[in-house]
């Protein structure tokens, strides 16, 4: 069965509160090495083959780390922003 790529996952409404705000792509090739449709694919609850995968729980403590890097850099641009 395929998902479609707007159905809310788990891991959307988790990240419900900056979805739109972040530039996944970003996120996926600095921190991951990877392409953006992997990011969108894993965002997605897909495996890029139509299954259903997600992100390992290895991934999910690097993107937890990936968030917490940017949220320490957003503050110190805020902090320093004159």
């Amino acid at each position: 069965m395929r998902m479609r790529c707007d159905a809310p996952t788990e891991t959307k409404r988790q990240l419900e509160d900056i979805l739109t705000e972040v530039n996944w792509t970003r996120i996926s090739r600095r921190y991951f090495g990877k392409s953006s449709s992997w990011m969108y694919n894993k965002l997605n609850e897909i495996d890029g083959n139509g299954g259903t995968g997600g992100f390992t729980e290895a991934e999910r403590e690097r993107l937890r780390g990936a968030l917490r890097d940017l949220a320490a850099r957003l503050c110190r641009t805020a902090d320093n922003f004159k």
